[in-house]
């Protein structure tokens, strides 16, 4: 069939985090979907190539060639990404260039299940401190949305994807539908227990809430609980952490709904004036370069958040000749990511006789403890931050440098080294409406589309909060009684969080938001952003599970409007 004439009910443009969700909630309810995703196909189990393999089996003893490097310069700069055996699931930067009037560290999977096959797993929930600080400090835009609307949400996702983590009755970090906990080791039970109660702020220790599934006996079609390899960026064949690939698309195949074409680049979204309605989209093929149109009565945008903000400023029209959406100059505007790169080391002693078994794909978590308020201390900036991190035990490499031969030596070399201690700090950036992404006038890419252009940076607000970020992980090794502790603080800037959000900001006024509390934008109500780009704010914590929550929320408000005949 010519795909210029078929008629979908809906179209999910991406299959990442928030794409899956849309398709999955889309194809449940009824909706013929089309999911649209410009890079090549994933097939779960199938297209994992070194999923089981070791670091030995890997060429360069899994370091990159100069060639590779090369194509790679910028995702290189996050200091851990990609590596060989995860370079098929980033893309090559040589072949998606960007331009950058400041820099932007943008880290993009271009494939079936988009980045959700690499991403942390941290899933955290949003409160009300977050969703109520805009309106209490006069920043950006007040939330439409509080936690009692997205608190069923959070519910249904966690359930489905499967979170383990420990629940703590903190008002600010709310507690979900947990898993089983997995364990802290020997010296994070002790680092937990020499914070309890040596701070007035409360704060503590506790492991990450990670989208692994903890419980071999929960119910989960097609996936098991995680097996401790810890080698999840390769693709996990047992589906113990979730990704689109492995839970969300599954579900919306086994509907009978769903159409999936990966290599389709969507650059514009279609405008029906005399209907005020999105009609489709129109897509080049990334292989053939053939030119095609695919219509809908839905259109959902998960491409990513600066892909689709490119997407909502290439579709022009009469009525919107700025960009659909864009009437008031805000699509592309108030770019956020998390700031980080920096944190602490210590050396440990004691613990000699304990070890850990496994590789746990998770770590430890220092929930926020600063402008809490209710009396808590206010600091000489607003927001806050978290930490992550882990302890473990020095290996072999220690004695490399070390004086010895013989028998003595390879003694050594089988005793575990003495233990040290990591964390990281992630803190909030503000919504600032000088921080934008614009289309180039000048590049274009391969498909002869313009490329973006960052201009976006940290400013005295997060500078100001990542001095403290030291001193405070200082004074938690410090209390802990930990030597040798050393601080760092490498080159950084937005981007390298790989949380970046904003551009397409949910708000009560068109005027000065693009979306609505429903994710619909304002003046096309049939045309839902759920990724990254819809965010007003963004927290201190990973954002993935609150794109997913407020997913499953519009797909599910879509197709109710969608059988009421509000999109005919």
């Amino acid at each position: 069939m010519d795909p210029n004439s078929e008629q979908y009910d809906a179209i999910v443009v991406g299959s990442g985090i928030s794409g899956g969700w849309a398709a999955k909630e889309l194809c449940e309810a009824g909706l013929k979907t089309l999911v649209l995703e410009r890079g090549r196909m994933v097939k779960h189990l199938e297209d994992y190539p070194t999923a089981n393999q070791d670091d030995w089996d890997l060429p360069n003893r899994n370091q990159l060639s100069r060639k590779q490097r090369a194509e790679y310069h910028k995702q290189l700069r996050v200091g851990w990404a990609p590596r060989p055996d995860v370079a098929h699931f980033f893309v090559n930067d040589l072949e998606h260039p960007y331009q950058e009037t400041k820099r932007f560290d943008w880290i993009r999977g271009y494939q079936v299940g988009g980045r959700s096959l690499t991403w942390g797993r941290q899933s955290y929930r949003w409160s009300d401190l977050d969703f109520e600080a805009n309106l209490k400090e006069g920043i950006g835009v007040d939330w439409p949305v509080r936690y009692a609307d997205i608190a069923p949400w959070y519910d249904k996702v966690e359930q489905y994807i499967g979170v383990s983590g420990e629940a703590l009755g903190l008002p600010h970090l709310p507690d979900g539908k947990f898993q089983p906990p997995m364990d802290l080791n020997c010296v994070e039970r002790e680092f937990q227990g020499a914070l309890k109660g040596a701070f007035p702020d409360g704060r503590l220790v506790t492991i990450g809430r990670a989208a692994h599934i903890t419980d071999p006996e929960s119910s989960h079609p097609g996936r098991t609980a995680c097996q401790f390899r810890d080698r999840c960026w390769r693709g996990c064949p047992f589906g113990g952490y979730f990704s689109s690939n492995s839970c969300t698309l599954p579900a919306a195949e086994r509907t009978g709904n769903l159409t999936l074409r990966p290599d389709s680049i969507v650059h514009e979204v279609l405008y029906d004036q005399a209907s005020g309605l999105a009609t489709g989209v129109r897509v080049i093929d990334r292989v053939t370069q053939e030119k095609l149109v695919f219509k809908a009565n839905i259109v959902f945008l998960c491409a990513s958040s600066m892909a689709s903000v490119g997407i909502l400023l290439q579709s022009k029209n009469e009525r919107f000749p700025d960009g659909i959406g864009n009437n008031h100059d805000q699509v592309g505007r108030n770019i956020m990511d998390h700031h980080y790169q920096l944190g602490a080391t210590a050396k440990v002693d004691g613990h000699k006789d304990s070890y850990y078994k496994g590789r746990r794909p998770n770590g430890f978590y220092i929930p926020r403890f600063v402008n809490l308020g209710k009396g808590a201390a206010q600091k000489e900036y607003l927001r806050g931050f978290g930490y992550q991190g882990s302890a473990s035990r020095e290996d072999w490499s220690a004695a490399v440098a070390e004086m010895g031969y013989g028998a003595d030596l390879k003694a050594a070399l089988m005793e575990p080294g003495d233990w040290t201690i990591g964390a990281t700090g992630f803190g909030e950036m503000l919504p600032y409406h000088d921080n934008r992404v614009t289309l180039s006038q000048t590049e274009k890419d391969s498909w002869g589309l313009p490329q973006l252009d960052f201009d976006v940076e940290f400013k005295e607000n997060e500078y100001r909060m990542r001095e403290d970020i030291l001193r405070q992980i200082v004074s938690m090794f410090e209390a802990a009684g930990y030597r040798d502790i050393r601080t760092y603080e490498r080159e950084t800037g937005p981007g390298l969080g790989i949380h970046e959000m904003g551009g397409a900001r949910m708000g009560k006024d068109p005027k000065t938001s693009v979306v609505n509390r429903f994710n619909q934008v304002h003046d096309v109500p049939n045309l839902y952003i759920t990724d990254g780009a819809f965010m007003s704010s963004a927290s201190c914590v990973n954002p993935s599970l609150t794109y997913m929550a407020f997913t499953a929320r519009a797909a599910n408000h879509a197709a109710e409007q969608y059988k009421a005949g509000a999109f005919s």
